[in-house]
């Protein structure tokens, strides 16, 4: 299978992977509306069905995760340059920061919640504190500033290699770009914003249209080099 067919499917696949795992957990654990009720109702929803929530969030890693092989392998596949260098170390990292936060929840939270069961008052306020504490640190500050922030800088400077290497048409690049600046409203919900939560979630619908888009792109390039490289006589047959 030629590389270029590689990446348009792994850049489709990522973008269903993701969503598939955010419709699941917003239906089975009311994410991420969850994270706004108080600890103890969170670790009790956890604890009510651990394996479909820890399996969505698990999923929701993967698809993050996919980032990484996408990001090299679109640098493989236009001229090197320094930009192209930095595209690559943005993508990898965004992957990183956004799995570091999402896998506290398969495999920390599920202590957590076991542990709330049968607790006394004084114990459960110290582990609603403990889980209060890595929302706040790997999900907010890691999975979510910096995810973000890494999602938004990949984009973007993925965007200006492919349209410097004629991989892409302006609508896809400006599809890009507008995902990728909605996507970075989302670094300021924490100051309450208003506003910014409706726009980070219309750019991460917008940034999964445009991963599709970009994989079709990619998987056009595939099927038109396996093509070119046919003997003529088979192209003739």
């Amino acid at each position: 299978m030629k590389k270029t067919t590689v990446t348009g499917l792994l850049l489709i696949i990522s973008a269903v992977v993701v969503n598939a795992a955010f419709a699941l957990l917003g239906t089975a654990f009311d994410y991420p509306d969850i994270l706004q009720r108080p600890a103890v109702e969170a670790l009790a929803r956890f604890a009510a069905d651990p394996i479909v929530i820890g399996a969505g969030f698990t999923l929701l890693a993967a698809g993050a995760a996919m980032m990484a092989p996408i990001a090299i392998r679109i640098a493989r596949q236009v001229p090197a340059s320094r930009l192209g260098i930095a595209a690559t170390s943005v993508g990898v990292t965004a992957a990183v920061v956004q799995v570091v936060g999402l896998l506290r929840w398969p495999l920390i939270v599920p202590f957590l919640a076991t542990a709330m069961d049968g607790a006394s008052a004084s114990q459960q306020l110290d582990i609603a504190a403990r889980f209060t504490t890595l929302n706040t640190i790997l999900g907010q500050m890691i999975g979510e500033t910096f995810g973000y922030l890494f999602t938004a800088a990949w984009t973007v400077l993925v965007v200006i290699v492919l349209r410097r290497s004629a991989v892409i048409g302006r609508l896809l690049a400006a599809l890009g770009f507008a995902s990728a600046a909605l996507i970075l409203t989302g670094d300021l919900i924490p100051f309450d914003v208003p506003g910014t939560d409706a726009a980070n979630f219309i750019g991460y619908v917008l940034w999964s249209v445009w991963l599709v888009l970009l994989g079709v792109v990619f998987l056009r390039r595939g099927r038109r080099t396996a093509s070119a490289a046919l003997p003529t006589h088979v192209l003739a047959s």
